[in-house]
């Protein structure tokens, strides 16, 4: 089938209502429930409950942000039931009793719904014959309130912002959620982030325990990750948790360089406002917050490699030649794919982080540009008068990202 009629027939088959999907002769989905241990991470959490206590105003004169999302459920972060107990999708081949090599794959900001991903993850079990995990980051996917993707009061209240913020550049309903939130809390991002990572490495150890049912204990695990993924690809191989990522190879796509020389501003990502305060908080200030918030810089020391990881992956010039010394050590199990075109993670900006300042990290970074008009957030449109293009742009990458895992 094309990239297309893929699309289209996982659009009109995935849920995660059903255990068991099938979804053509030779394949098979299946949803795992699983439930998060790090409620307490989170603000509102029984380690985190000054969590609320940040607001833009204690760095700037910036109006302080009403959490109207956060009221719209009258939880904290840590009381959202739907972030704590999920679901997650596995692709595998049909009549497979359990899977010998698997593939982790994470998406990108702000992301609502995995059918984007799906023919992707199609077309890697095929050309690899690897099971495919695709397993949601924190407050992302299945693991959000429904609410926060009802399109009438996500565009009430974007209106809402718009006039209390006349300059406010690409407010929309798709991000007006995670914008106010974030607007609001920017702290969220380091401990969703924490959250996610803390979350991958129990289902890891979950399978190396032999406990999955369908993954072998000794299975061999690979990482593909698209746009803000590939910061978690790069802290779980960085910190490399109880060896269990000493031979994973790491694909990413559209990802890959330290959050500070990314341009997250989009109708699809973060809006103008969101994106300040987030910037202020994590680039500019996050010393000064590490100071005065105990808990922050306890999971941020070097007490906890994966904090010293993240940190360092936020800022270029923060830790740059432990950075650069990581990369350098498992260059060659890192591949990149950027695009030419794209603006929110531009191609120079990868090859700034992951070759280093100096171009002298042999890890292999690949720029295309596409016979079409595409943008960072849909590289493949599901367009029929643009389906050809699309499918041998789909094709060139796919086999080139499969080649790399073969």
């Amino acid at each position: 089938m094309k990239y297309l009629e893929t699309y289209n027939h996982f659009k009109s088959i995935e849920n995660y209502n059903n255990e068991v999907i099938d979804v053509d002769a030779d394949t098979v989905m299946r949803n795992y429930s699983f439930e998060s241990k790090y409620r307490f991470l989170l603000p509102g959490g029984d380690e985190n409950k000054d969590g609320y206590e940040y607001t833009p105003s204690d760095v700037s004169d910036v109006e302080y942000e009403p959490d109207i999302i956060q009221e719209m459920l009258d939880k904290t972060d840590a009381e959202i039931l739907e972030n704590l107990e999920f679901r997650y999708h596995t692709l595998s081949p049909k009549g497979q009793p359990k899977a010998k090599g698997i593939i982790l794959m994470f998406h990108g900001f702000n992301e609502k719904y995995w059918i984007k991903y799906l023919p992707w993850a199609k077309y890697l079990l095929e050309k690899t014959g690897k099971t495919i995990v695709m397993f949601p980051i924190a407050f992302h996917m299945n693991r959000a309130p429904a609410a926060w993707s009802d399109t009438r009061e996500m565009y009430n209240i974007s209106q809402q912002r718009k006039e209390r913020h006349p300059n406010v550049i690409c407010s929309s309903l798709s991000n007006v959620a995670i914008s106010t939130r974030l607007h609001n809390k920017p702290q969220r991002f380091i401990w969703s982030g924490l959250q996610a990572y803390y979350d991958v490495i129990d289902l890891v150890k979950h399978i190396k325990a032999g406990q999955h049912p369908h993954i072998e204990a000794d299975a061999s695990i690979d990482l593909f990750s698209y746009s803000i993924g590939s910061l978690l690809s790069e802290i779980l191989m960085m910190t490399n948790q109880n060896g269990y990522f000493s031979d994973s190879q790491f694909v990413s796509y559209c990802g890959g360089a330290v959050f500070n020389r990314l341009s997250p501003v989009s109708k699809f990502i973060l809006d103008s406002e969101a994106n300040v305060s987030l910037y202020s908080y994590v680039v500019e200030h996050i010393e000064s917050h590490m100071k005065r918030d105990k808990l922050l810089a306890k999971y941020l020391s070097e007490s906890y490699p994966e904090g010293i990881n993240f940190r360092s992956m936020l800022d270029y010039k923060v830790f740059t030649h432990y950075r650069e010394e990581k990369f350098r050590a498992m260059a060659h199990r890192i591949y990149a794919i950027t695009l030419a075109s794209d603006s929110i993670v531009p191609a120079y900006e990868v090859i700034n982080t992951l070759q280093g300042s100096c171009r002298d990290i042999p890890i292999r970074v690949d720029v295309l540009d596409y016979d079409y008009k595409y943008k960072h957030e849909d590289p493949f449109p599901a367009i029929k008068n643009m389906e050809d293009k699309v499918d041998a742009a789909f094709r060139q990458t796919f086999d080139l990202i499969s080649d790399f895992f073969r």
